[in-house]
């Protein structure tokens, strides 16, 4: 389990740019922090692909596209859905489909096909006003980052006390696939 604390100051300005954008139709989609998040984390598991891996028994499968995992909670359970090549998605093709995701989950429709596979997973658990906590990693997956909420955290900066939004993350990962300095480079 690696622990870490993440200044959120861009993750917030960038959502309000993205949603304050006009567009002519009215299909816009509102992102949300866990639709940048998700972006984030597949573009991070480009860049290290050894945490783009899954464990096989006795060997290590590494992937080229990446497939994501995304906890949604229903009144059934929990379910996580598979963004499937989220390394190619925009961020608002990642949010159109995670709310498609989350209806179906919620009306008990999803297929195995929504919910096998992926290398890696995310749970997310700010909107309930979580500060941090440990996530279980869905086997055989490398492992899953949970994300806490957003915070106010006093800072010092020049001799001048600011607040900062920040947002804490807890990495799970399963060593047989990736060693701890591997996953401190995806969480970097």
């Amino acid at each position: 389990y690696l622990k870490c604390k993440v200044c959120a100051e861009e993750i917030v300005k960038s959502r309000e740019i993205i949603n304050s954008i006009d567009c002519k139709d009215d299909n816009k989609i509102k992102v949300s922090y866990n639709d940048i998040i998700i972006k984030s984390v597949a573009s991070a598991l480009k860049l290290v692909p050894e945490m783009n891996s899954t464990w096989n028994d006795d060997s290590i499968l590494q992937y080229t596209l990446v497939d994501i995992g995304v906890a949604v909670a229903t009144d059934n359970g929990l379910f996580t859905p598979v963004v499937r090549s989220a390394c190619k998605k925009s961020i608002s093709k990642i949010s159109s489909e995670m709310k498609e995701f989350i209806l179906k989950a919620r009306n008990n429709k999803l297929l195995p096909a929504d919910y096998n596979g992926g290398s890696f997973s995310i749970s997310n658990l700010g909107m309930y006003n979580v500060h941090e906590f440990s996530a279980i990693i869905n086997p055989p997956q490398s492992g899953i980052l949970a994300v806490g909420e957003i915070y106010e955290e006093l800072k010092l900066v020049n001799d001048k006390t600011i607040s900062v939004k920040m947002l804490n993350l807890v990495l799970s990962v399963d060593h047989r696939v990736v060693d701890g300095a591997t996953a401190a480079s995806f969480l970097d």
